[in-house]
């Protein structure tokens, strides 16, 4: 079994305004960054305790690649790109805020709102493959890696289809666990097995209030 440390990205400005972000490269805000350093001296308290992370893999996105960063000076890992765990593309619908979607664009509005996994998001992605993207890509990663502890840095969007993986949860059933912004989701994963050990920590942030996903 390898133990992985899921984190979501530091707040956005997006985040902030409830835009679908997507493959848009936005960056982290002052917030984001604040909460990327505090993640980044709270791993580095727990190395010092007797907990240290072998690697640190991230997104290819910025604000993926930003907390990452921020994370590895803090724990003196470099972090990894893994392409494999970069955001969904959410087609027209990036950029939209999400209450103007349906203004903007109903028909790819519904589909999302709908979960079809095989539902055709006009110029993005299906969830059904977004979900085999991420989740081969987090088994590869995870088979680099046996009996050591990774971090991995991604979005929201992924989170949701892994929680959804290890709980086995149906794609198109309702989301109960959070998605929140530097937050700390543990799993352990291994050939034939996905086993969730915590999932949401905040603890580590000034406070808890961090963004969470839009269902």
């Amino acid at each position: 079994m390898t133990e992985v440390w899921l984190v979501r990205h530091g707040e956005t400005s997006w985040n902030v305004e409830g835009r679908v972000q997507g493959w848009e490269d936005i960056p982290l805000n002052d917030n984001g960054i604040g909460q990327a350093r505090a993640l980044g001296d709270h791993l580095a308290r727990l190395a010092q305790a007797g907990s240290p992370i072998d690697a640190i893999y991230t997104s290819d996105l910025e604000r993926a690649h930003h907390t990452a960063r921020i994370v590895g000076e803090a724990t003196g890992l470099a972090p990894v790109v893994e392409p494999g765990m970069r955001e969904r593309n959410f087609g027209v619908l990036q950029g939209l805020i999400y209450s103007m979607m349906d203004a903007h664009q109903p028909e790819a509005a519904r589909v999302w709102r709908s979960r079809d996994p095989d539902g055709d998001l006009p110029q993005g992605e299906t969830l059904r493959a977004f979900h085999t993207r991420v989740i081969k890509a987090l088994n590869e990663l995870a088979a680099l890696h046996p009996h050591q502890r990774v971090i991995v840095v991604s979005h929201g969007g992924a989170m949701d289809v892994i929680w959804r993986h290890a709980s086995q949860v149906d794609l198109q059933a309702p989301r109960v666990a959070p998605l929140l912004n530097a937050s700390i989701n543990r799993l352990q994963i291994g050939p034939d097995r996905w086993k969730i050990i915590q999932w949401g920590d905040v603890g580590h942030l000034e406070q808890s209030s961090a963004n969470d996903v839009t269902p």
